[in-house]
């Protein structure tokens, strides 16, 4: 049974609202905004039983802790560590983001392009990495605290930058990536591990807002490059039979039309400006549903979005594709990097259209006067592939990655195509459940 850990971020701040640098100081304490924002939070996980509850020692993210614990069922004491405090820039506490920015100018570049490189020459010429300590804190707290939880929940209330190290450092995004996931105030991530840290882990979603009234995180730089919503068709009747699809062009069943509908109604309100499917029956009815809000979006396929081809495994259930192929099975599940299916396709091969795919995408749409916004709706394995290779992952990687049926990840080009994208959110269901938890069938690709 996997351990969940729920991840929150402490609500909004004065520091944040006033948009000065907090690090490890402690002076900054919840706005208004923040005390109500964490009370949702508490209402939100109130039917979650909680097995285990830490946050920073830091006031800011321990008053949004004890908010949410008067809203839960018979919780454990929340347990403040040191090990969950926020990144530590001491030359740069208290200071405005702006002045940081002009004072530090040659600093705060490599702060936001090469986050690992940055470091800050303290007393008697110490040099301090803050972003390579704070993922190294981060690993640190895994491996104490998981042993205590196998197969339990834990809560976790901490900050940005420690959120970051502690997502990243768990799936094994590279720290180079620190500025390329998002942490909105209150946002809730969700991850599930297999065992202990070091055993495979997956991100079942990032950044979730929806519960705050606000369906998608909002951008961090509106007037450059494109926006991406990257969706996973709806549910087929194979999904929900656990029967390999690959290739085969099965179409949606009714829950994943009402599925769909749901995912229109999510985004019905968001200006789109084009759309691109998977020719499949499956995503292109998906996207279908969702652009009957949109009549004016032509809707365009791209081949090279179609779902791995799994070859002869297609049509058939685990325990047929065990008796035909011994072993072959728990290998892709293992090591899915080096399976090549039989008479089908390996994950590589996979890997080099979606992402060819995707960068064209990107490119057609970076150089437009104003900023686009579109859908690119397409399959499991595809979507995987693609938010993989966004956050610096490998192959390897593969299923440290959930995609629900009719799910929602939100890509951000800030900078447009001279910088590196930011996932701002990952696997979003709430619009499907009304929960905090993906509740899509986990059928076969």
């Amino acid at each position: 049974m996997a351990t969940r850990v729920i991840i929150v971020r402490h609500g909004q701040s004065s520091y944040n609202a006033q948009k000065m640098i907090q690090g490890r100081c402690d002076e900054s304490v919840l706005t208004q905004k923040g005390i109500e924002d964490a009370q949702i939070v508490g209402k939100t996980l109130s039917g979650v039983q909680i097995d285990g509850f830490y946050c920073s020692p830091l006031q800011r993210a321990k008053k949004t802790a004890d908010i949410i614990y008067d809203y839960l069922n018979n919780p454990p004491d929340v347990q403040p560590t040191e090990q969950l405090l926020e990144i530590d820039l001491p030359l740069w506490e208290k200071l405005h983001k702006q002045n940081v920015a002009q004072q530090y100018a040659e600093d705060y570049r490599t702060w936001k392009q090469h986050p690992h490189q940055f470091k800050m020459i303290l007393a008697e010429g110490k040099e301090h990495y803050p972003v390579l300590s704070l993922y190294q804190q981060a690993q640190q707290f895994w491996q104490d605290i998981l042993p205590q939880y196998q197969g339990k929940t834990i809560l976790i209330v901490a900050h940005n930058g420690i959120n970051r190290c502690l997502i990243m450092s768990a799936i094994g995004i590279p720290v180079e990536r620190y500025h390329s996931i998002q942490q909105s105030n209150c946002c809730i991530n969700v991850l599930n591990f297999t065992g202990s840290y070091g055993e495979p882990v997956q991100l079942e979603s990032l950044n979730q807002t929806s519960h705050l009234g606000i369906p998608l995180p909002t951008t961090r730089n509106p007037h450059f490059g494109p926006r991406l919503l990257l969706i996973r068709h709806g549910e087929t009747q194979w999904n929900r039979e656990s029967r390999f699809q690959g290739i085969r062009d099965i179409p949606l069943n009714d829950n994943g039309r009402e599925q769909g509908r749901k995912a229109g109604e999510f985004l019905k309100d968001l200006k789109i400006d084009f759309a691109v499917t998977s020719p499949m029956l499956r995503p292109k009815e998906t996207a279908e549903i969702i652009l009957q809000h949109h009549p004016e979006v032509t809707l365009t396929t791209n081949s090279l979005l179609q779902e791995i081809c799994h070859g002869l495994w297609e049509g058939k259930l685990e325990t047929e594709i065990e008796a035909s192929f011994p072993g072959l099975l728990a290998q892709w599940q293992k090591a899915p990097e080096t399976v090549q299916m039989p008479e089908g396709e390996n994950l590589q091969q996979v890997w080099d259209r979606a992402v060819a795919a995707w960068e064209d995408i990107v490119a057609t749409y970076a150089n437009s006067d104003s900023p686009q916004t579109g859908i690119v709706v397409a399959h499991d394995a595809i979507n995987k592939v693609i938010i993989c290779y966004l956050l610096g992952l490998k192959p390897d990687n593969f299923w440290n990655i959930k995609q629900g049926n009719g799910a929602v990840s939100v890509i951000d080009y800030p900078n447009g195509l001279e910088d590196k994208p930011v996932l701002q959110a990952i696997n979003l269901t709430t619009h499907l459940s009304g929960g905090i938890l993906d509740r899509t069938a986990a059928g076969a690709l």
